[in-house]
């Protein structure tokens, strides 16, 4: 995933859309940057008319003479700046930088921090400056390079993994991989929650504003923050439902499972039945209990229904193990990309999804919904899009493997470029 500016100041350059893990960072400095500290008038832009300001006084400035000279100097950065990344490797990755991305063409002060404008995509970027204008603190996130439609789906073709994409423009296909093949989704079942959520709502069988209690058997592992809070809170099903899509809080969507019903949720996709908890599927892989496993696997209704309530009698698995555990897609959430498609488009105007818009741009689009699911084996990127002319997108991904790691950075290099790349349409 596209690393976060908050971590720590660095000088990073990422690989290119391809299915590589080659990654170039360095830590710099040791003062923390962050986006609250960053000087700058958000809006103001500094377009490209001379090859370097002689003077720089603002971060535009100095993020702007770092790409227009040819050599840089040391005396732009703090002593100590230069002591963690030397001069040469500096200049190394703002070379590649503009070798991949071309012509410097404008420097302009964001919401978040600085984009740096070229030729062939946009690289946002951290910058802090001391008082006299030294650079103490500078990050390079990951580029913003538009692939054509066309492009993104023959690069994902040739991924190793199993794979399936569907692009939609106002609910006609235009790409697609695989767009109704059942895939793996993790996280992203709880798009389904939601809907059923919403169905329950609308007849009023629920109400945003209803209370309930939370319970020590809700409880599950994390994402999340509500398996830490004393039992008997007292929550609304409204904040249930922005935990759970906002941060994919767990216990949000098990608490949401089981005031909602199991049988709602697997009517939106009958191959899930019995519908699972997070913790029911963590305790299924959890390699303590690879006979219950078994049994789910080979039983039928009755008998997996069964399983389930031998799992609740059984502590959440430790973290530990289940990081170390073999990857295992047999106790799984499974959705076709048509089907998130679907489920997205429906809740897409609520307000629980209008929070994360996951590695879509905010500004350049009217409305934004997001939800992705990651774990071993398992990855899915489900955005949905209304451009200013009304126009809609969905951008439904999931790819899975149990044979390598998935190359999330990678994948998502390629998604995001897809999704520039449908700004300019």
């Amino acid at each position: 995933m596209t690393p976060s500016p908050e971590v720590a100041p660095a000088i990073s350059n990422p690989s290119p859309p391809e299915f590589s893990n080659e990654f170039l960072a360095s830590t710099a400095a040791d003062s923390e940057l962050s986006r609250s500290g960053l000087p700058g008038i958000t809006g103001w832009e500094a377009t490209i008319a001379s090859p370097s300001p002689p003077d720089v006084r603002s971060p535009e400035q100095a993020l702007q003479r770092l790409f227009s000279s040819d050599p840089i100097q040391a005396s732009w950065f703090v002593p100590n700046f230069l002591q963690q990344i030397p001069l040469a490797q500096i200049q190394g990755v703002l070379t590649k930088i503009a070798t991949r991305l071309g012509d410097l063409q404008s420097v302009r002060a964001t919401e978040t921090g600085y984009a740096i404008r070229f030729a062939k995509g946009t690289v946002p970027a951290q910058i802090r400056l001391t008082a006299d204008g030294q650079i103490m603190g500078l990050f390079f996130e990951p580029p913003l390079i538009p692939i054509p439609v066309e492009e993104a789906i023959a690069i994902l073709e040739t991924s190793p993994y199993t794979t399936g994409v569907l692009v939609t423009k106002d609910g006609n296909d235009i790409a697609a991989i695989n767009p109704d093949m059942p895939v793996a989704v993790a996280s992203a079942f709880k798009l389904a929650v939601l809907v059923a959520l919403k169905q329950q709502i609308d007849n009023g069988t629920l109400s945003w504003d209803t209370v309930v209690e939370l319970r020590p058997e809700w409880k599950s592992l994390r994402s999340g923050i509500l398996q830490d809070w004393p039992d008997g809170s007292q929550v609304t099903i409204d904040t249930l439902a922005t935990l759970m899509m906002f941060i994919s809080d767990n216990t949000a969507a098990d608490a949401l499972i089981q005031i909602i019903g199991r049988d709602s949720i697997a009517a939106l996709a009958q191959r899930n039945r019995p519908f699972l908890t997070t913790k029911e599927v963590f305790t299924l892989k959890d390699t303590a209990n690879t006979a219950l496993l078994k049994r789910y696997q080979e039983g039928n209704a009755l008998a997996r229904q069964q399983v389930l309530v031998e799992l609740g009698d059984r502590p959440v698995p430790d973290e530990n193990r289940l990081a170390n555990a073999p990857i295992n897609l047999e106790a799984e959430w499974w959705f076709t990309p048509r089907e998130l498609c679907r489920l997205i488009e429906t809740v897409a105007d609520l307000p629980a999804m209008q929070i994360n818009p996951g590695v879509a741009n905010r500004n350049a689009w009217k409305q934004i919904a997001f939800k992705g699911g990651s774990e071993p084996g398992v990855f899915n990127l489900t955005t949905w899009l209304q451009n200013q002319q009304g126009q809609t997108y969905c951008v439904a991904a999931s790819w899975n493997s149990t044979q390598q790691p998935l190359n999330e950075d990678g994948l998502t290099e390629v998604y995001q470029g897809l999704i520039i790349g449908l700004e300019a349409e």
